[in-house]
């Protein structure tokens, strides 16, 4: 059985095995591949995997041997999974793999926001530190998290371990009103999202992408937020749209943003936000903890065991 990885290097940048990969069939592998690549690389195959690149209807339709597709992430938007339902292609995803990873990195960017501990190793590196006649300075006010209000925009297993987190530093945790509400014994209250947001001190977006959540932060509900507030997105970049929280960061509307994600990604040099005041930006690393990706890669390579033994695991079509 001929399985192709299209886009392999992210996974796995050389620290990880592929050899349990290797065991279910003739593999290739491709650290990256561009659209024009895609159905040269894998018309033969039977097995594709892919973490970001597209597998649209037309490509589908050009790839005469496929019978199965892996996606390497937890998002499946990149496939056009209907099509593939159509053609009788089962897609598959890997979800919880990155949990703790992703509840991590979400506190990662709150406490940086809080005790901006880079800004003062940076300023201590620079020589501030030496040169300052007091035994102590501080470049930028120093927040306690005990007792602000976390907002929590999608309670499913990353939205539940943040609030873990969030209830551990003494914080209120609230969260919007979703499709399955939570027992009242996680002490988390609900209500709806204009509410949540206007409580919130922190907002912290853990929802996925689909129509109804794309630009679910906008001007008209960053104008629902307090002033002081502050945005996390460790989840989707297109739930945010971005130009108009510039607008909110580069105003003073909201006071500060925390972004793993965004909607283009590379992004372009002229992405607004990576100039907005008050703006922290990672590339896209909260899932990429060295765990995370051994988890995800051992369960891509469950999904295909259970798809060769014509069981069904993971489906999301």
């Amino acid at each position: 059985m001929k399985i192709v990885v299209l886009d392999g290097y992210t996974l796995n940048p050389g620290d990880l095995d592929w050899s349990e990969l290797k065991s279910l069939g003739e593999v290739q592998i491709h650290e990256r591949s561009a659209p024009s690549e895609i159905v040269t690389r894998a018309r033969d195959a039977e097995i594709v995997l892919t973490n970001k690149v597209p597998l649209s209807a037309e490509t589908l339709a050009s790839l005469p041997s496929l019978r199965y597709v892996g996606v390497l992430a937890t998002g499946y938007n990149i496939v056009d999974t209907a099509a593939a339902r159509s053609r009788g292609i089962p897609v598959t995803h890997v979800p919880a793999y990155g949990t703790r990873s992703v509840a991590q990195m979400t506190f990662a960017l709150i406490l940086e926001l809080a005790s901006r501990v880079g800004d003062h190793s940076a300023s201590v590196r620079a020589g501030d530190w030496s040169r300052c006649p007091d035994f102590c300075y501080w470049k930028s006010p120093l927040i306690e998290l005990e007792g602000l209000t976390l907002g929590i925009v999608g309670l499913g297993r990353i939205g539940k371990a943040v609030a873990a987190l969030g209830k551990a530093f003494g914080m209120e945790v609230i969260a919007a009103q979703g499709l399955r509400p939570i027992s009242n014994s996680e002490g988390i209250r609900q209500s709806d999202l204009r509410a949540v947001l206007g409580a919130s001190d922190i907002v912290s977006l853990h929802c996925p992408l689909t129509e109804a959540t794309r630009h679910l932060i906008n001007q008209e509900t960053l104008g629902w937020m307090k002033p002081s507030a502050w945005l996390i997105n460790t989840s989707r970049g297109p739930l945010i749209e971005e130009v108009a929280l510039a607008d909110a960061l580069n105003s003073g509307r909201i006071a500060a943003a925390a972004l793993d994600v965004l909607a283009v990604e590379p992004p372009p040099p002229t992405q607004p936000l990576i100039s907005a005041r008050n703006c922290l930006i990672t590339p896209h690393v909260a899932w990429a903890s060295g765990a995370a990706r051994r988890r995800l890669l051992q369960v891509a390579v469950e999904n295909i065991r259970a798809f060769q033994a014509d069981r069904k695991v993971n489906l999301v079509n």
